[in-house]
């Protein structure tokens, strides 16, 4: 395994690490769990990533079910929570949203539901319009002074927002935010290329990337339809699927033009998609998802890729996608 800083922050996470978004508690049990993070744990993946929103906190509590059977040392990984959403079904206003109010109680039940002491990582899930941004920074500084959170970030926050939340916390003498959880992949740059740019010189920040293949479609296994046995055919997914695949055949386009040179490589699409997210040197760790062992096991040995994607391939890449 590579391990890379988050950010100039003394933390190093593993570059490839494990989340459970939209599959623990639904494509994934107890049993699935197990295997899928012992295998992580085993391979060398350090990070856990987790929300108080993935199946209104169901996904939480499967993830610490299965933390406290493996008994890891706790000192071997990292475990997140995100806060914004909520975990119910139709929360009222003091049960979603970055208020000091709620950033606090989500934060003591992702404790609970995650069996742990302390939450390694701890995001800001999306931004509130309807609290202060001062409000929020205080909250997590006391979070951290507290012990119950080691390092706070922010998760597909515009840039603006994020260059505020460093100025009251410096003004105040409060902890900042050091991660940021964007969106990356080959069909989704700007964000982390162009907007984010300045943040990491400016403040160090590091980026735990989600969805590097773009929620499957850049595994080409859509190429030709959606599988029956895919996260896109399941039921209480329609949304997911209309925002991989409403977009008519021109992303598809772009998949398939990297088919080529995934072939001469010798290596699948995923492994090319998810190799090519760490070429990025912003990009401190790359997040992966994955319901079946073996899924987990082939985007892990990703890693073998990295060293053969000179600037060559990867200018090759780059034109496929923008020509496909």
């Amino acid at each position: 395994m590579l391990y890379r800083r988050l950010g100039t922050s003394g933390l190093q996470l593993s570059a490839l690490s494990f989340g459970a978004w939209v599959t623990f508690g639904r494509q994934v049990g107890r049993g699935e769990a197990r295997d899928l993070l012992a295998l992580a744990h085993d391979r060398g993946v350090n990070f856990f990533d987790n929300a108080e929103t993935y199946n209104n906190g169901v996904a939480e509590q499967l993830m610490g079910d299965v933390l406290a059977d493996l008994r890891f040392p706790r000192d071997s990984y990292c475990v997140s929570s995100k806060v914004f959403f909520g975990a119910v079904e139709q929360p009222l206003p003091t049960q979603r949203g970055l208020s000091r109010k709620h950033v606090t109680e989500a934060c003591h039940q992702a404790l609970q539901r995650l069996r742990v002491d302390y939450l390694d990582l701890y995001f800001c899930h999306r931004p509130d319009p309807d609290t202060p941004i001062a409000e929020t920074v205080a909250a997590m500084d006391t979070l951290v002074r507290q012990g119950k959170v080691l390092y706070w970030g922010t998760s597909e926050w515009p840039a603006e927002a994020i260059h505020e939340a460093h100025r009251i916390a410096r003004e105040n003498h409060l902890y900042a935010p050091v991660m940021e959880q964007p969106q990356y992949n080959l069909l989704h740059r700007e964000r982390v290329e162009v907007e984010y740019a300045p943040l990491y010189e400016a403040y160090g920040m590091g980026t735990t990337i989600w969805s590097p293949l773009a929620s499957g479609l850049l595994s080409g296994k859509y190429n030709d339809g959606v599988p029956a046995d895919s996260r896109l055919a399941q039921p209480g997914y329609e949304w997911l699927r209309e925002s991989v695949l409403g977009h008519g055949d021109e992303r598809l386009g772009k998949v398939r033009a990297l088919q080529p040179i995934a072939a001469e490589l010798g290596t699948s699409l995923a492994q090319l998609a998810i190799a090519w997210c760490l070429l990025n040197p912003h990009v401190s760790t790359v997040m992966l998802g994955a319901s079946k062992r073996e899924q987990l096991a082939q985007n892990l040995d990703a890693l073998e890729l990295l060293p053969r994607l000179d600037a060559s391939v990867a200018q090759r890449i780059r034109r496929a996608v923008e020509a496909g």
